[in-house]
């Protein structure tokens, strides 16, 4: 693996992360209940499928991955147009998943094996 690989490795769990964190805290906002968290796990299990993979840096895993981007863009966009109220948190969830998407597709870039013939 080389050295802008790995650099978008870092940034692909860098971003998972921060997308998770933004999860949990929108859900458990401003009043923590257990309705909140159990939604919280719920949205991230998405992210945790492929997070063995992605830390080992398999490709065939971030190849799928970009298919579990797609759960938070659509609740980002969903809530941005129908609840006025979560508007920032929406906003920040869609930034964080064009992010991850943007940081997946480095990282297959940065990694193919070109040939030539």
């Amino acid at each position: 693996m080389n050295d802008l690989s790995r650099r978008w490795r870092r940034y692909t769990l860098t971003f998972v992360g921060m997308l998770a964190a933004l999860t949990i805290a929108w859900q458990l906002w401003p009043t923590p209940t257990l309705n909140g968290a159990a939604h919280a796990a719920l949205l991230c299990i998405p992210l945790l499928l492929p997070l063995n993979g992605i830390v080992r840096g398999n490709l065939y895993t971030y190849r799928w991955a970009t298919l579990c981007v797609m759960p938070y863009f659509i609740v980002g966009v969903t809530e941005a147009i129908a609840n006025p109220a979560t508007r920032p948190w929406a906003a920040a969830m869609l930034l964080l998943a064009l992010g991850l998407f943007g940081a997946l597709l480095g990282f297959l870039r940065s990694s193919r094996d070109v040939r030539i013939q």
